[in-house]
């Protein structure tokens, strides 16, 4: 089901990038540079092009809305957002362990008095 809808929005997506184009703006638009400017008038009427065009886009641009919001809402959803615990919850409630600077490649070593400024008092594993 999911993949007849998701056909069927971009055969309106492609249906509302024609009719947005095909009106005419100050010039012919789209519309006079394809040659149909002249004839659009003797299909639909003097006034039928511009309002037939605008209906067109307006269902169309409703289409467009309303199917995203129905497949946002049916697609597959990303996994940790929705349906299982987030990520502060998978935690446990522990504590992350930090990496001591020396154990990273590349950084300084750390003097002894250093490690005395920047020690935890509260940490009494030492």
């Amino acid at each position: 089901m999911y993949t007849l809808l998701m056909l069927v929005y971009v055969v309106v997506c492609v249906a509302l990038i024609i009719t947005v184009l095909l009106q005419s703006s100050k010039g012919e638009g789209l519309a006079g540079a394809f040659g149909g400017g002249g004839m659009s008038g003797a299909v639909f009427g003097g006034r039928g092009a511009a309002s037939f065009l605008s209906r067109a886009t307006a269902v169309l641009a409703i289409l467009f809305m309303l199917m995203a919001i129905v497949l946002s809402f049916m697609g597959p959803s990303p996994s940790g957002v929705a349906g299982g615990p987030a990520a502060v919850q998978q935690g446990g409630g522990q504590p992350a362990q930090s990496t001591p600077a020396t154990d990273v490649p590349g950084a300084e070593p750390v003097s002894p008095a250093a490690q005395e400024i920047f020690s935890d008092p509260a940490d009494t594993g030492k």
